[in-house]
């Protein structure tokens, strides 16, 4: 008795690591999924928030369109992967001009996935897409 007890409780280690594990791999998206490669944006607009967090950090922006303040999400690499290519939390303080390259989001509204970002004095910064062509400096 003892060593069915053991192989069930062998059972119910490796279901529940599986469940745990199936579903952060499910929530994780290709690009492909949720943004279009043959939609490039350029955006030129005003940091309004900057979160950084796993698995992808998000900038907030107000961008100027026809006289209208659109706020678009931007999508970028998990925090880890934007400091490891030179970001910094303090780097996009509310206020922030930025100047945005990356792709609309299939579904056609304001939100993109980021290539890269720079800054008005010419300071660019790679954003960690998970756009395989994206530049990944």
């Amino acid at each position: 008795m003892a060593r069915i007890r053991n192989l069930s409780e062998v059972f119910v280690m490796i279901t529940s690591f599986v469940t745990m594990t199936a579903g952060t791999a499910l929530a994780h998206h290709s690009f492909t999924a949720e943004f279009d490669v043959n939609k490039p944006i350029k955006l030129v607009g005003k940091v309004t928030e900057m979160k950084f967090s796993n698995p992808h950090s998000w900038i907030y922006l107000d961008v100027e369109t026809n006289g209208k303040i659109v706020n678009w999400a931007l999508e970028t690499g998990a925090a880890n992967a934007l400091i490891r290519r030179g970001w910094k939390k303090t780097d996009l303080p509310a206020g922030t001009v930025l100047h945005v390259d990356g792709w609309q989001a299939r579904n056609g509204t304001a939100t993109a996935n980021v290539s890269s970002v720079t800054f008005p004095d010419g300071k660019r910064l790679f954003a960690g897409s998970s756009n395989e062509s994206a530049p990944q400096q």
